[in-house]
């Protein structure tokens, strides 16, 4: 499993308005073509560096494919990066401060220690 690619995945996606729609409309489309497409870029680099290495795992690419953020969580996926791109795909589907209450809602069953975010 690598961390570091879903968190990767997390933080691109919120950052590109473009990429937070396509992610809500089709998840698993999204998830696919970020695979391809963005995973083996190497971060704040110009287009020609990158590695070839980098998949998800079968789990990783489930969660994601269905918005499961305590399920990415559990896979070790910084809860902060989880917070804002799915702040960004539904809040506008709440009241005010609505989703933060549901994503704590979803969460408050994990007891410390916590999944290990470390990357």
């Amino acid at each position: 499993m690598s961390k570091y690619l879903l968190n990767k995945f997390l933080f691109t996606v919120d950052r590109d308005p473009e990429l937070v729609e396509r992610y809500r409309e089709d998840p698993k489309g999204m998830v696919e073509a970020w695979e391809s497409e963005y995973a083996n870029r190497i971060l704040n680099c110009h287009g020609a560096e990158s590695s070839t290495w980098l998949r998800f795992e079968d789990a990783e690419r489930e969660a994601l494919a269905a918005h499961d953020y305590p399920r990415l969580f559990e896979l070790g996926a910084h809860p902060f990066l989880t917070l804002t791109l799915f702040i960004a795909m539904f809040e506008r589907d709440h009241e005010p401060l609505g989703f933060q209450l549901e994503y704590a809602r979803r969460l408050g069953h994990f007891a410390l220690p916590y999944p290990d975010i470390a990357t």
